[in-house]
């Protein structure tokens, strides 16, 4: 069989082909770019971050939102607020009136009465205990028997409990005294009447019926969000977190949070040791006080407000980072942990 001939002059239409330019430009252009993206992922620093969306509450339970309560049980008789209204602190709120408005002057007058058994009965007390000391000198001398001791001495235990009996008869005319006296409920101190929510002037009320709702004025603001169990181990107290407020324009960078544009900083003051019915954990953030840009006014970031909040935690590879979230990992241990494991 004849050996055929495959020199490269007989692939004529082969030798004619040229790989494009274009072609070669992309090709490297690729290259480069793996190489670039490979050098990029491997030494770019990247700050993990565990994060949270949640609300804008107060550290101090007394500067939250709360309840105006009934002193006395009455019918309404006047409103000096309404919704929005502001209040300083002693302002009156509402009156409340008696549905028997002669009972103020009975228990004045019932407190009268006691206050003269309470004289006679520490007279008759201060007399029992004279009979009773002249007994025991008579005791002495044999002209009387211990039998007449005895019953003296318990003369002046009965006045003695008699006494303590209208005393504390008399603190509790006081009390019903000092209560129906507070028929006009005021303001705690600086704020605003969220909403009344007693009803009108033919409402009747109970004691402790909440009739408005009141919010402090100048409160602390803190944000609380929450934490998925995974990550909240590692958020400590005092760690540093970036906040992003509802409504406000904000570019964040939860890696790099030093390029983060509308976000403001802030510290952790708090982390609860039990779990939520959900299973996350609460996490409270306050505002940093050696910040450079403080928090917006509380008219831009009211309470209830939402906002999201990434604590920072440690310094990782920017490849190390995306292999961990493909994966699904927690972040990484703190150095000063890692150490003790």
């Amino acid at each position: 069989m004849a050996s055929i001939d495959l020199h490269k002059d007989s692939f004529k239409t082969l030798n004619g082909i040229r790989m494009p330019k274009v072609m070669t430009t992309i090709a490297v252009m690729l290259l480069l770019s793996v190489t670039v993206a490979g050098v990029f992922v491997s030494f770019v620093p990247w700050v993990q971050t565990a994060s949270g969306a949640g609300s804008v509450t107060s550290l101090d339970p007394f500067d939250r939102e709360q309840d105006i309560n009934a002193l006395v049980s009455g019918r309404i008789e006047e409103w000096f607020v309404r919704d929005g209204s502001s209040v300083s602190g002693g302002d009156p709120i509402v009156k409340i009136a008696d549905n028997d408005p002669q009972l103020l002057d009975r228990l004045n007058s019932e407190r009268s009465q006691v206050e003269l058994q309470l004289s006679a009965a520490r007279s008759a007390l201060t007399t029992a205990q004279r009979d009773a000391e002249r007994m025991s000198s008579l005791l002495a001398d044999g002209l009387v028997s211990e039998r007449d001791v005895e019953q003296a001495t318990l003369k002046v235990e009965d006045f003695r409990g008699r006494l303590a009996e209208l005393n504390a008869q008399l603190n509790r005319l006081d009390t019903s005294l000092s209560r129906q006296s507070e028929q006009i409920v005021r303001a705690p101190r600086d704020g605003v009447i969220v909403s009344v929510t007693g009803g009108d002037t033919s409402t009747y009320v109970s004691t402790g019926q909440s009739l408005a709702r009141f919010v402090p004025g100048s409160p602390e603001r803190v944000l609380q969000i929450l934490i998925n169990g995974r990550d909240v181990a590692l958020v400590q107290p005092g760690a540093e977190a970036r906040i992003q407020f509802e409504g406000w324009p904000a570019v964040q960078f939860s890696g790099w949070p030093s390029v983060a544009v509308g976000t403001f900083e802030g510290r952790v003051v708090a982390v609860d040791p039990s779990a939520q019915p959900d299973g996350q954990f609460r996490v409270l953030i306050a505002e940093d006080p050696d910040a450079e840009l403080p928090w917006p006014e509380e008219r831009y970031v009211r309470f209830g407000a939402a906002a999201r909040a990434w604590v920072l935690l440690e310094t990782v590879p920017l490849g190390y980072e995306l292999w961990r979230q493909m994966n699904s990992f927690p972040p990484t241990l703190p150095s000063d942990q890692q150490a003790g494991t």
